[in-house]
């Protein structure tokens, strides 16, 4: 089984963006309606790749750590499911990636559409306790915060939030 270990973060400004040294991959990613305390699962396409992913609930004291099954598809069909399965729960977004310390890498999503204006750095760890470096940039973490999962943000988008932050 595998175990996605995730640590999420707002951001303070876009001082990233100087340490950008490649396009970003053009995400779209589609949410399957949700049983209550289901598991989430989403069909994604990154630019000529595509993925069916089921993830489980988050557990641990931070709410960082949640099983994850991940299937590459054919990009026609994840097309199909997007429109066939998940309507209005789709998410696009641009993500960046940023080497970080250790072999880590940053994971940096400019969210669009509904969701613009928010923008979000994600950074995935061997261990819960892993040690890693905060750039500058790096603002408040919002990890237990289930409102930036992106399936959420497919069915209550950022700029439909009260309390912007």
């Amino acid at each position: 089984m595998g175990i996605e270990i995730e640590r999420k973060f707002l951001l303070k400004d876009e001082s990233w963006r100087d340490q950008v040294s490649e396009l970003p991959e053009t995400l779209t990613q589609g949410y399957f309606l949700r049983a209550p305390g289901g598991p989430t699962v989403r069909v994604r396409i990154a630019d000529d790749r595509a993925f069916l992913t089921i993830k489980g609930r988050s557990r641990g004291n931070e709410g960082v750590e949640r099983s994850e099954f991940e299937y590459r598809l054919p990009v026609p069909d994840a097309a199909a499911m997007l429109e066939e399965f998940c309507g209005t729960r789709v998410v696009k977004k641009l993500r960046y990636f940023l080497p970080a310390d250790n072999g880590l890498c940053w994971e940096i999503d400019e969210y669009l559409e509904e969701n613009q204006g928010l923008f979000t750095a994600e950074i995935e760890l061997p261990a819960p306790d892993t040690p890693f470096e905060r750039p500058l940039w790096l603002g408040e973490e919002v990890s237990g915060d289930s409102r930036y999962g992106n399936g959420a943000l497919s069915v209550k988008p950022y700029s439909r939030w009260e309390d912007q932050k």
